[in-house]
């Protein structure tokens, strides 16, 4: 296990359209995600929900008007959070979801030197910008969700850190809505359990075996208990 245990960074509800993705989350939490904007090495764009405790909710989709926009992978590199993959897309015609979930790594961890120890253990990083942000980001070269030994499926979360000092969340609207609780469900629980132990992020999610992969989150919202995900999970 990590000697300082990491904090959720964010969620992420991946979308079709970025229309489509902010829509679900105002109907479901009553905020609509704004602001955010394009990740052009990626060819995707987003929209952020600030969280009570300095985290938040992306909604992310593929740019359409990114060069090399189209569903299929460019040949430079594939795009994060799976978004290339064929059983995500035919997933995401049927409408968003909760899809993953990313945890800030800060000093006096460094990412870069603890990746290079562990290459087996987290994935390769690539560093990111939008705006005036700058930051790394573990993302498979074949743009996959992270796993471990074969767990995976975005319950396993990608690790960031900021390289510039403002956190996305300081500039987000107050919502008044926080994340109460996080769920994983997966077929190999205690695979993902490990991992997470490993990563020194057990403490932010709680994992239950389940026949397939999912991941469920409740919020305490303005107008009451909200929930994206399995809502089977959430009693």
């Amino acid at each position: 296990m990590t000697a300082t245990p990491l904090r959720l960074d964010h969620l992420v509800v991946s979308a079709r359209t970025l229309e489509e993705g902010v829509q679900y989350v105002a109907d479901t939490l009553g905020a609509s995600p704004a602001g955010g904007g394009a990740h052009p090495l990626m060819r995707t764009h987003n929209r952020l929900l600030g969280l009570w405790g300095g985290t938040y909710l992306e909604v992310i989709a593929i740019d359409p008007g990114a060069r090399g926009a189209g569903t299929t992978a460019s040949p430079s590199r594939a795009r994060l959070f799976a978004l290339d993959d064929a059983e995500v897309q035919a997933r995401l015609e049927k409408g968003p979801y909760l899809s993953h979930w990313v945890v800030r790594v800060e000093p006096p961890r460094n990412l870069e030197r603890w990746r290079a120890q562990f290459p087996q253990r987290i994935p390769d990083l690539v560093p990111m910008t939008r705006g005036n942000l700058g930051w790394q980001l573990s993302v498979p070269l074949d743009g996959a969700f992270p796993n471990w030994q074969g767990a995976g499926d975005g319950i396993l979360p990608s690790l960031i850190q900021w390289d510039t000092p403002r956190h996305p969340s300081q500039t987000l609207a107050d919502t008044g809505i926080a994340l109460h609780k996080l769920i994983a469900f997966h077929p190999q629980a205690p695979l993902v359990r490990e991992q997470l132990a490993w990563l020194g992020a057990d403490h932010l999610i709680t994992v239950e075996d389940a026949l397939s992969p999912a991941l469920a989150a409740q919020f305490e919202t303005p107008s009451g208990t909200r929930s994206l995900g399995a809502p089977r999970t959430l009693v």
